[in-house]
Order: C-alpha cells, then structure tokens, then sequence
C-alpha cells in the first residue's frame, strides 16, 4: 500500500512537472483575462499578434487588438482619410516573432485555447496524410495574402476616386476580409451580441418569438456561423488544424519563427531517434523533429507547446535561447 502511494505520489509531481500543466494555465489566464474585455470588466491598451476580436466587425470596441485586423483596418484607411501604415500593429508581430517566435498561438491564443479543448471532446483524433498535410501547410500564406491585398487594394481604389464602387462590390470584406469571416471573431464577438441582442429584445425564450429572431438574422451571419462550426470540428478531428492550415497569423509568425532567438535542442546522446518517435507522434502541428539539425531548430510549425518535450522519455528534447 505504501508502495502504490509512493508511486502515485511521484506519478503526480512527475506531472505538475511537465510543461503542459503551466502551459494550460497560462491558457486558461489569458482566455479569462481576454474574456473580461468582452464583458466590459476592464481595459487593456494592446495590441497582439494572437486569434481573438476587437469586436469591430461585430461593433463592438475593445482596447486590447487582434493586430492582424489593426493591419487590415489600418491599409484600407478604415476610420481615416486615407490608409495609414500599420507601424504599431507590424512591431507587434515582428517583436513577438524575433523574441518567443510562435509560442504565442501554444500558450496564449484564445482561439488557440478554444482548439486544444475540443481535443477533449474527441480523444481518439486522427490526421491527415502526409501528402495532404504538405499540401494544406501553404493554405494559410494564401490566405495571409488574400486578406492584406483586398485592403491594400480598396485603399488604392479610394485614391483615385473609385473607393464607393469598390466597398460596394466587396461589402464588408472590402476593409478587413479576413476578421468579417474569422471563427474566433464570430465566437468571441459576433455570436454572444447576438444573443445579448435577443436577450434585450425579449426574444431569449424557445419559442415562435425566438424562431422568428433567427429567421431574421442576416445572410452573412449564418456564413460566419457555418464557418466556425466546420473550424472547430475539424479541430477535433485533427488537432490544431486551424493553426496549422488556415491562420493567417499563424502564417506571419511562421515567417519570423526562422529567425526567431527562441528554439529547441535536441540532445544526441539521450535521443533514441528512429526507436522511439514518441516527440513526432504527439507534435499538434506535425513537426519532423527527428529531421532537424540537433543543436538548435525552430521550425516554422512549431508552437512551443513542448508537448514534445514532455513526452520524451529520455529528457532530450530542451528549450534553449538565444
């Protein structure tokens, strides 16, 4: 009995010891934290390269930014004149991304949060192939792309006079196409207004009145509604998804995560390599540590999660900076 306790009791510090366990802390501070944004509970004046809202499509302000929107806010001249150069919201992401790389989307991204919890709905998760995976990586670029040429393009527009036809044609997406469509502006912002509006409007109950309330909801709506629901599914099917393929800071940060001072080392001696594969088994973003230069790599895939490190049983995957 003493045995059994004693090796319970070792099973439970060898787990408070892991990266994972202050890594979801520091998860769940930051989605607690953000969260009183939303609810008016406070003010906080930043702007960070991480999936959340500024409640701007939805109308709803906040202080604390999504610095991907600033972006495209700030090239379409949303709010001004004309365009201003993004200088605060582009040295937030190349600050984060020189210093910590990515390891914003592993351990402070609210949406990023939002993913690893579906992973406990769906334990069993699969993936998709190799072939595909290689494929879909690229996704995100393109849509980086897509939503920086829009805005820059509508600004361009308004310069020489056609700006009204060019919003007309493009709506809402013509100043930030990206955060009309994101999931996690539509989670976090679009969503509960809505049920905040119904609740005002007296139409909380399940009732015809209720029905009628959503039968009145824009078109748009029900696209932004679509459009989360297939990210956070996919997300429980295949872990980390949204971040591997689809977002667009995931993609900037990638970028910077080359030359990024933080990295991972992999100790030679204590790593079994083709023997073990547990760190390459249990990766959310499928990166081929085992195919990396040991001194030091930062792979542009890698969120820092350390899930990695927790798994070797030989302690030989490190954390090292610069």
């Amino acid at each position: 009995m003493e045995k059994a306790r004693r090796l319970k009791t070792q099973a439970v510090k060898a787990k408070l010891l892991e990266y994972n366990t202050p890594r979801r802390v520091v998860q769940l501070l930051s989605f607690l934290l953000f969260s009183t944004i939303i609810f008016n509970l406070g003010v906080l004046p930043l702007l960070l390269p991480v999936l959340w809202t500024g409640g701007l499509i939805a109308g709803k302000g906040s202080t604390v930014g999504d610095a991907f929107t600033a972006i495209q806010l700030m090239f379409s001249g949303w709010g001004a004149a004309y365009a201003v150069f993004p200088w605060l919201a582009l040295a937030s992401f190349l600050t984060v991304g020189v210093l910590i790389g990515r390891s914003l989307c592993g351990w402070v991204c609210p949406f990023g949060f939002v993913q690893d919890l579906t992973g406990f709905i769906r334990r069993k998760q699969t993936d998709l192939s190799s072939r595909t995976h290689d494929n879909m990586v690229y996704t995100k670029y393109f849509v980086l792309a897509i939503a920086l040429l829009i805005p820059v393009t509508f600004s361009a527009m308004s310069t020489v006079g056609i700006g009204l036809a060019y919003q007309s044609a493009f709506g809402i997406f013509a100043q930030a196409p990206f955060t009309a469509v994101s999931p996690s502006e539509t989670l976090f912002s679009i969503v509960p207004k809505t049920i905040q509006s119904f609740h005002f409007s007296g139409l909380q109950n399940l009732g015809s009145d209720f029905l009628y309330g959503l039968s009145i909801l824009p078109p748009l709506f029900w696209v932004q509604f679509a459009i989360m629901i297939i990210v956070l599914v996919f997300a429980a099917y295949v872990p980390r998804s949204w971040c591997r393929y689809f977002c667009p800071h995931g993609a900037f940060l990638a970028i910077m995560n080359r030359f990024s001072f933080i990295g991972l080392r992999r100790e030679p001696f204590k790593c079994e390599k083709g023997g073990c594969r547990e760190c390459v088994q249990v990766c959310p973003t499928r990166v081929p540590i085992l195919e990396l230069p040991w001194e030091k790599f930062s792979h542009p895939e890698c969120i820092y999660c350390m899930k990695c490190a927790d798994a070797c049983g030989h302690k030989a995957i490190k954390l090292t900076y610069p």
